[in-house]
């Protein structure tokens, strides 16, 4: 090794080992109304110790369980002070091993919950975080560990499902719902999506239907829809639903005999009913699914590498992109919250935080 390279990778370590860095973080202390409780503040950061990682984040997704956290709803209760947001897109900037699996500019998502991502540098365990490749777009990578996994694990755990079968889904275009369109697209199967009748209803079709969904109804035509007792597709085995009341109800009875209904939200708030004919002579279940349960009891399971390796791939091949979204500068994080609180449901898109 020569003395000039010595000195350098000398400096290197050095400036890697005595450098400090002022992060922006949105924290609260309360639950509350996000746009109200969570402040914008300033903390300093020094090198990662071994083991640990100092990152930049450069886009950071709110999700509606970020939403609900905040606002004291969720099942997951933080220890104040806490930061908000579960997931992120990061650069390395520094590593506390010389022997990582990391290194300066790899990118990276977060690869646990309850992080919190809210802010523009962090230093996480290196455990936490997972390497993505840098052909995945910054929206693809920042959204890529909750909503396309959530669609992922509903459309393989609980239905053996093949080309040419069909999926009812309501919410069809929240993120997750889109997810579900753009699997089943690659997948072969045809995904039938129930959204709320709106003005631009006919713009949203056709975006849902690019996205490769089968079929794109409001809950009026659900009601009298005749596509699958008429053969148009074969009726579901698999319905998933994110809304609940009386549209699970009108989407569970499209079920094909011994389907089951998957819940992952309650948008409505009104409970699932289940007619007690459909459990007798249908023989439908009811299930429910969770993301964070799931990737608690998977974290080191090979599925779940497997689950990442094919979505990267998709995303890769142009055949699974980020919900609709739109950037929002981080200093202007109150107008971010407070639209992303609309309680109607009507936004469409997802709000990413950008650094």
């Amino acid at each position: 090794m020569s003395v000039l390279f010595r000195k350098s990778l000398l400096a290197q370590v050095h400036l890697q080992r005595n450098m400090s860095v002022l992060a922006s973080v949105l924290r609260y202390s309360e639950f509350g109304d996000p746009a109200k409780v969570v402040k914008l503040q300033k903390e300093t950061l020094a090198e990662p110790s071994p083991g640990e990682v100092l990152i930049k984040t450069l886009y950071a997704p709110i999700n509606p369980a970020d939403i609900n956290t905040i606002q004291g709803k969720y099942p997951v209760k933080p220890s104040f002070p806490a930061v908000g947001g579960n997931e992120c897109v990061a650069e390395v900037v520094a590593v506390g091993d010389q022997g990582s699996r990391l290194k300066a500019g790899d990118r990276v998502v977060t690869f646990a919950t309850g992080l919190g991502t809210w802010r523009s540098h962090a230093i996480y365990k290196e455990i936490n975080l997972m390497k993505v490749p840098k052909t995945i777009g910054l929206a693809e990578a920042a959204t890529i560990t909750v909503n396309p996994c959530t669609a992922y694990r509903m459309l393989k755990d609980f239905v053996s499902l093949k080309a040419g079968d069909s999926v009812i889904q309501n919410g069809a275009n929240s993120a997750c719902g889109q997810a579900i369109i753009q699997l089943c697209r690659a997948w072969g199967i045809d995904c039938v999506g129930v959204v709320r009748d709106r003005a631009d209803f006919g713009k949203l079709r056709d975006y849902l239907k690019n996205l490769g969904a089968a079929e794109i109804i409001t809950e009026e035509e659900l009601r009298t829809t005749k596509i699958f007792k008429d053969g148009i597709f074969k009726k579901p085995k698999l319905a998933l639903n994110c809304v609940g009341g009386k549209n699970a109800l009108e989407v569970s009875r499209h079920l094909d005999n011994q389907g089951i209904m998957v819940t992952y939200g309650g948008m409505s708030r009104e409970p699932v009913t289940v007619p007690t004919a459909s459990l007798i002579f249908k023989d439908l279940k009811y299930c429910g699914f969770w993301m964070t349960r799931w990737t608690k009891e998977n974290s080191l399971s090979p599925k779940r590498s497997e689950m990442f390796e094919e979505l990267f791939g998709l995303i890769v091949k142009n055949a699974l992109a980020a919900p609709a979204h739109e950037l929002i500068a981080f200093i202007n994080y109150e107008k971010a919250l407070t639209n992303a609180l609309d309680i109607q449901g009507f936004v469409g898109k997802k709000y990413i935080f950008e650094f």
